[in-house]
């Protein structure tokens, strides 16, 4: 067999892989996914009277800029926001910035590293800080669920486990002068049940939640 036809055969066999895998395989899985899960195809995005507020898949800041001399504060180029207290917050974000859908990661540093103990110290603070004077008794460190203090893998988990929920429902009733009841129903209609009924924990759709509240 001479080297031409080698390179012939080569040429031809990529050229056919190309087209079934780089084209057509792409194109029938995006045509299913289309047709058959055309919501999660394109990011399960939610809308408000036609205006697009987020998506049911990537969490997102929940905040108000924050001013100095009259003007929003910016560090890096990035604005700088607080915890908008009407709102349920989602937990905090492994990505730079926060909720970066773009830039989906997690830290990758062990459970003995300082970096670890001192970001999950800052997170246990800032989630005591709003939301301690509300708890009834005080909020203590031991009491921090863990989705309140460490990040998920991605950086960017929409929802919240159902006793962070609760801790942050005394705050939002506080500040929106609504029934701990009220506020408790929604949290218990936006839980969400393990995947199959046995994987993983109930979680609570933080996004879903807050339009809820805003709708009251």
């Amino acid at each position: 067999m001479t080297i031409r036809k080698e390179l012939v055969r080569s040429l031809v066999a990529m050229l056919v892989f190309t087209l079934l895998l780089g084209v057509a395989y792409p194109l029938v899985v995006t045509g299913i996914g289309q047709l058959a899960f055309r919501s999660q195809a394109n990011g399960e995005l939610v809308h408000v009277h036609g205006r697009l507020v987020g998506s049911k898949l990537i969490g997102q800041n929940f905040a108000l800029p924050v001013y100095r001399h009259g003007k929003p504060l910016y560090q890096h180029g990035v604005l700088v926001t607080r915890p908008d207290p009407r709102y349920f917050q989602t937990r905090p974000s492994g990505t730079t910035p926060a909720d970066n859908d773009a830039a989906t990661s997690f830290a990758n540093y062990g459970p003995n590293s300082t970096v670890t103990e001192k970001a999950i110290a800052a997170n246990i603070a800032a989630y005591i800080a709003l939301n301690g004077r509300y708890y009834p008794g005080g909020l203590t460190a031991a009491k921090v669920p863990v989705d309140a203090a460490d990040t998920s893998a991605s950086g960017v988990d929409p929802d919240i486990s159902v006793a962070n929920a609760r801790i942050q429902a005394y705050r939002v009733a506080a500040v929106r002068h609504l029934p701990l009841g009220t506020v408790d129903a929604l949290v218990a209609k936006y839980t969400i049940g393990r995947s199959l009924g046995f994987l993983g924990e109930p979680s609570v759709d933080v996004l879903e939640l807050n339009l809820a509240l805003d709708r009251l």
